[in-house]
């Protein structure tokens, strides 16, 4: 984590967009993912969550986001996120880094080796 590229992240990001916005409050198809890192799972105000999310329960920290990141649905079955997922863990490293930039309070990932 400590090596992940924001700039490269923002542009894995552009698959994101099409349901999330990174603005606060600022819900779509998917819930606003500005301070999305370190924020409670299903926690984004005014977004009407599936069940499967609300009762999953946690915290969007580097790890839950990259596990989930791989495939939403393997880790959170019954979510309504449709997203096949990340294969390339580099691609989910720079978006994890740069969704950490997208907010008031950013993660210090320098000591974090893994996701």
């Amino acid at each position: 984590m400590a090596a992940a590229d924001p700039g490269k992240g923002e542009r894995v990001y552009r698959k994101c967009a099409a349901c999330h916005k990174l603005e606060e409050d600022a819900n779509s198809t998917g819930p606003y993912l500005y301070n999305v890192v370190g924020r409670d799972v299903a926690a984004a105000q005014g977004f009407g969550y599936s069940g499967a999310m609300t009762a999953h329960g946690g915290v969007w920290d580097a790890e839950h986001l990259n596990e989930f990141l791989i495939k939403p649905s393997g880790l959170i079955p019954g979510t309504s996120m449709s997203f096949a997922g990340l294969k390339d863990v580099e691609d989910r490293v720079n978006l994890i880094a740069y969704l950490n930039t997208q907010g008031d309070s950013p993660v210090d990932f320098s000591a974090v080796t893994e996701p």
